[in-house]
C-alpha cells in the first residue's frame, strides 16, 4: 500500500508538472520546448543537454527562458575552454653526449606546477626513449617518467613533447635520451609547459563510425555526433595494435562558394609503443577545441606504406555548455528553441558572467523535446524555398531519374555516367521537378573511389628499352586524379611516365602529358605499390603508361587501379517526387541557388539516398564540339569557304581585258 501510494504520488507530481507546463501561454515563435523543475530559489547553473543544442541556432541567439507564470528569465550562457597555458623557454640548457645516451639538463625558471617538456632539435628524422627526472635544489633527482618516445618524421609527423605524469614545481629538469639503438640526435633547446590552473570541464559524446574508406596510403573515418554545434574537446582512437605512429587530421563539412567542402581544424599525432621489455607508452588524443557545426566529424588517418589501424572505436569528447539564472521562485521552468530569424538576447545579467562561473552546477532533468503547443510557422524568406526558377532543358544532353524513397535530405553521390558526361566542376548540372529547377549544393568531399581498367601489354619491336601499358577506361573524360600499380621486382629504378594522344582543333593528334615521376624500389622496401599523381584528367578512355628500361630487364606491373575524389550532392526532396537530374552542357555557367542561406541545416540532417535511374542521351553531340575527327573536318571546312571568298575578291578587282 505504501508503494501504492508513492508511485501515485509521484504520477501525480509528473502530471502536475506537465500541466503546468501550459498553464500560461509561451511565444508562438519558438519550435521547441523543454521543461525542468527548479526545488530551491537563488542562483541555479544548469547544463543544457545536447538536444537543446542541436536544435538551437550554433551561437544560441534563439534560447529563452521562461516561468511557469509566463514571465520571461533574464540568463547568461558559459562555454568553458580551458585556461591558457604558460609556456616559457628554458632559463638555461645544457646537452652533454654520453657513450649510449645524450642527457640535457634544465633549469625550468618557473616556480609554479609543471606539466611537460618540449625538446627542439634540427634533426629531419629520429625516434628516441626518454626517461624524465626532477629536481628542487638541481642536486637530489626523482624519476618522473621513464621509456617516453620522442620523435619526428620526414612526412611531418613528429612528438617532442613529454607528459609529466606527476605535476609538481620542479625547478630543474634532467632528460636522458637513449641513443644505443640509433645514432644521436641534436638537442638545441626546450620549453617548459605550465600546469593549468583549473581544468575545464568536458564530456564523452556516444559518437559512432558512420563510414569507413581506406584510399590508398590513407583512412578516412566519418563520424555521426549525435548533435550539431557541438564544442569538440578532442576525438581519441581505440586500437589493439600494439606498436604504430599515425598523423591524423580533424576536419569537417564546411560551405564555400555554395559547395561543400572538408575543411581542417586539428592535426595530431597518436601512437603506441607496447614492446617487451620497455613501459607502455602512447598517445591516442588529438586536441581539437573547435565547434563543429555539422553532426559529422571527419578523421584522415595517414598511413603511408604502413597497413591501416585495426581501430575498435572512437571516443568524442565535448565540452558542456551552461545556462545561470536567478530562479526567484521553486517551481517548473520552460526552455524554448528553434527560432532562426531572432535576434539575441540583451540581458544585463550578461555583464556579470565573469562573476557567475564559481556557481555550482545543479543536476536537473530535462524533459525531453517536444512541439510547443503555441508554435506558428513563420514566413519563409524570399529565395529560401524548395524551388528555384524554371529552366529550359533543351541544350542538355544526358539525364536520369531520381526516386526519393522518403521525405527529407538527399544525398546523390555521382556515378561513372555523370563524371564523364558532366562539365568539369559539375557546373552544368541541374536538377528538375517538371520544368523548375530544385536547388541543390555541391559536397566535394575526401573519400578515393578506385575503378580497374582493362591492361594490356603493348611493347614496340623498334623500341626494346620501352615498356608500355595501353590503360582503357570504362568512360571517356572520366577526373581520375592518382594510378596505383605494383612490381615484385626488388631493385629497381625507373622514370614512369602516363599519357594519353588527343585530338587538336585542326584534327591533327598530339601526344597529351598527364603525370610522370620516378619509381625507386629497394630490398628494405616493404610496400610495392607505386602511385602517380595525374597533372591534368584526361580526355579519352586509352592511357598509355611508359617505362624506359635501359640496360636493365623490364619491370612486370600488375594491380592497376585508379583513383577519383567522390563528389555528392544535397538537395530537399520528399517521398513520390519525380525528379530529373540533367548534366551535359558545356556552354552553361554554374547555378547560384540560395539554398546556401540554410545550407548549415542540410549538412546537421540526417542524409538519405534517392534510387538513381538509368541514364537517357536527350541529343547527340554537335559538330562544334572538339571531339577527335570533329574538330578537323569544322577547321577545313571553315577555311576551304574563306579561301572561295577570298579568290571571288581577288577576281573582282583585277581589271577587265579589252574586248
Amino acid at each position: 500500500m505504501r508503494r501504492f501510494l508513492d508511485g501515485l504520488a509521484a504520477g501525480l507530481s509528473l502530471f502536475a508538472l506537465a500541466a503546468s507546463g501550459h498553464a500560461a501561454s509561451l511565444p508562438g515563435a519558438w519550435q521547441h520546448e523543454q521543461q525542468f523543475q527548479v526545488s530551491a530559489p537563488g542562483l541555479t547553473r544548469i547544463s543544457l543537454p545536447v538536444q537543446t543544442i542541436d536544435q538551437a541556432r550554433p551561437g544560441l541567439e534563439d534560447l529563452r527562458l521562461y516561468d511557469d507564470s509566463g514571465r520571461e528569465v533574464p540568463f547568461v550562457t558559459e562555454r568553458p575552454r580551458p585556461a591558457p597555458r604558460l609556456i616559457r623557454a628554458a632559463k638555461s640548457f645544457q646537452a652533454a653526449l654520453n657513450p649510449n645516451n645524450t642527457v640535457v639538463t634544465m633549469e625550468t625558471g618557473l616556480a609554479q606546477p609543471l606539466e611537460s617538456v618540449t625538446l627542439e632539435s634540427p634533426a629531419p628524422e629520429f625516434i628516441k626513449s626518454v626517461q624524465v627526472s626532477g629536481s628542487t635544489d638541481g642536486k637530489s633527482w626523482q624519476s618522473l617518467a621513464q621509456g617516453r618516445p620522442i620523435f619526428r618524421q620526414r612526412y611531418g609527423a613528429g612528438q617532442l613533447g613529454v607528459a609529466l605524469p606527476q605535476i609538481g614545481e620542479w625547478r630543474w629538469l634532467r632528460l636522458t635520451i637513449d641513443d644505443r639503438r640509433s645514432p644521436p640526435v641534436p638537442f638545441s633547446g626546450a620549453q617548459v609547459h605550465a600546469a593549468a590552473p583549473e581544468p575545464a570541464a568536458k564530456e564523452t559524446l556516444p559518437a559512432a563510425i558512420h563510414e569507413r574508406h581506406e584510399n590508398p596510403g590513407e583512412t578516412r573515418i566519418s563520424l555521426n555526433l549525435g548533435a550539431a554545434s557541438l564544442d569538440v574537446s578532442s576525438v581519441a582512437l581505440e586500437t589493439s595494435e600494439p606498436l604504430f605512429m599515425r598523423q591524423v587530421t580533424v576536419a569537417v563539412p564546411q560551405i564555400t562558394e555554395n559547395t561543400i567542402r572538408e575543411q581542417t581544424i586539428a592535426r595530431g599525432t597518436v601512437y603506441r609503443v607496447a614492446v617487451e621489455e620497455q613501459p607502455l607508452s602512447e598517445y591516442l588524443s588529438v586536441p581539437v577545441e573547435n565547434q563543429v557545426r555539422s553532426r559529422e566529424l571527419v578523421l584522415l588517418i595517414r598511413n603511408q606504406d604502413s597497413p591501416p589501424l585495426n581501430i575498435s572505436r572512437v571516443r568524442v569528447e565535448r565540452r558542456p555548455v551552461y545556462l545561470v539564472f536567478h530562479a526567484q521562485q521553486p517551481g517548473a521552468y520552460h526552455l524554448l528553441s528553434g527560432n532562426r530569424r531572432c535576434a539575441a538576447p540583451a540581458y544585463d545579467l550578461a555583464a556579470l558572467g565573469m562573476n557567475l562561473r564559481r556557481t555550482p552546477v545543479r543536476d536537473l532533468e530535462f524533459s525531453p523535446l517536444a512541439d510547443n503547443p503555441g508554435y506558428r510557422e513563420p514566413e519563409v524568406l524570399p529565395g529560401v524555398g524548395a524551388e528555384g526558377s524554371k529552366l529550359d532543358v533543351a541544350a542538355w544532353r544526358y539525364r536520369k531519374a531520381v526516386k526519393p524513397k522518403d521525405t527529407g535530405v538527399q544525398q546523390i553521390e555521382f556515378d561513372l555516367d555523370v563524371m564523364a558526361h558532366g562539365a568539369r566542376g559539375f557546373g552544368d548540372l541541374r536538377v528538375l521537378r517538371a520544368d523548375t529547377q530544385v536547388p541543390f549544393i555541391l559536397e566535394h568531399t575526401s573519400i578515393s573511389r578506385s575503378l580497374a581498367p582493362e591492361v594490356t601489354l603493348t611493347n614496340e619491336p623498334r623500341q626494346p628499352n620501352l615498356s608500355r601499358w595501353m590503360l582503357k577506361l570504362p568512360r571517356k573524360g572520366l577526373p581520375v586524379d592518382r594510378l596505383r600499380c605494383a612490381a615484385d621486382s626488388p631493385l629497381f629504378r625507373r622514370e614512369v611516365t602516363l599519357w594519353e594522344e588527343a585530338t587538336g582543333d585542326r584534327g591533327e593528334t598530339f601526344r597529351r602529358h598527364l603525370g610522370s615521376a620516378v619509381w625507386l624500389r629497394t630490398p628494405d622496401q616493404t610496400s610495392g605499390d607505386f602511385f602517380l599523381t595525374l597533372q591534368q584528367p584526361p580526355t579519352s578512355d586509352t592511357l598509355l603508361l611508359e617505362t624506359h628500361n635501359g640496360d636493365n630487364p623490364p619491370v612486370q606491373l600488375k594491380g592497376f587501379q585508379f583513383f577519383y575524389p567522390a563528389t555528392r550532392m544535397l538537395f530537399k526532396g520528399k517521398s513520390g517526387d519525380e525528379l530529373l537530374l540533367y548534366y551535359g552542357n558545356p556552354q552553361t555557367g554554374p547555378p547560384d541557388y540560395d539554398l546556401s542561406l540554410v545550407a548549415g541545416q542540410l549538412l546537421a540532417a540526417d542524409k538519405l539516398a534517392p534510387a538513381l535511374g538509368g541514364e537517357e542521351q536527350l541529343k547527340k553531340s554537335p559538330w562544334g564540339d572538339r571531339q577527335p575527327g570533329k574538330g578537323g573536318v569544322v577547321f577545313w571546312g571553315m577555311l576551304a569557304l574563306v579561301v572561295i571568298v577570298l579568290l571571288v575578291v581577288i577576281a573582282r578587282l583585277l581589271p577587265k581585258s579589252a574586248a
